[in-house]
């Protein structure tokens, strides 16, 4: 299965989970927040676009908003009672953005383009229900993860790969599997070798041999399972990278 494939991932940059780093920061671990905002833009605009169902961008009221949404939720996360910290922030993020918008839209005279998104909102439960938001933290981060999953698997599609093929391709002893592991993190942090897989859809085994302690034979023999590595590593798929996180680490 696609768990026991990438046994052992990290993220970009990331020792931690979004959940360690958000407990760390509550701690005044300024390096973890600091981590979290920078890493977690992508999640914060995305989550802020579904509501809208616009794209968002830096310079965008909606996107601080985000931000200080996203803040707030890493301050009043609790551990064991939320679903998971990504579907926390996530929903506390379109809060905050149902707010602005009602906001907004109160201001008009006429009706607001948004009036649409807040009684879509509100009648999917979305006022101040927490037995609504309970069910909707587990529902969501499955359907996010879902997704996510489908987005994965069209990368993989394109470098003609599968979660079936990574099971077969998958190395089998604990040290192969590290060693792969930092293969595909030094592939996804090298902007050339990044840039060479995603052109050519292979890696660049050559240079890579020349900085790793592994030979160009074991390069070969698990380049699909560092392929895939890379290329989640690489992406935004963050309930995905963090699911498989808090699982395996």
């Amino acid at each position: 299965m696609l768990i026991a494939a990438l046994s052992g991932l990290f993220g970009r940059n990331e020792k931690y989970s979004a959940e360690e780093l958000a407990l760390l920061a509550q701690q005044g671990d300024t390096n973890a927040l600091n981590n979290l905002l920078h890493s977690y833009a992508p999640f914060m605009k995305k989550a802020a676009s579904q509501v809208c169902k616009r794209y968002i961008d830096d310079h965008d009221d909606e996107f601080s908003i985000a931000m200080s949404a996203f803040h707030e939720a890493v301050k009043s996360y609790e551990k064991g009672k939320n679903a998971s910290f990504l579907t926390f922030a996530h929903m506390i993020i379109r809060r905050r953005i149902i707010d602005f918008i009602r906001k907004e839209s109160q201001r008009n005279e006429f009706s607001h383009p948004f009036n649409s998104v807040i009684e879509e909102e509100e009648g999917n439960g979305w006022i101040e229900d927490s037995e609504a938001i309970k069910s909707f933290t587990i529902e969501q981060q499955t359907v996010m993860r879902r997704e996510e999953i489908a987005i994965y698997e069209e990368m993989l599609s394109s470098f003609d790969l599968s979660f079936e093929t990574l099971v077969k391709v998958s190395p089998g002893h604990e040290d192969s599997r590290k060693s792969c592991m930092q293969i595909a993190l030094l592939v996804a942090e090298t902007d050339e070798y990044l840039q060479y897989l995603m052109e050519k859809k292979k890696l660049p085994i050559k240079d890579i041999e020349k900085m790793v302690d592994v030979s160009r034979k074991t390069i070969e023999r698990n380049r699909k399972f560092i392929i895939a590595v890379a290329l989640l590593i690489n992406s935004e798929l963050h309930y995905l990278k963090d699911y498989l996180k808090e699982r395996l680490i």
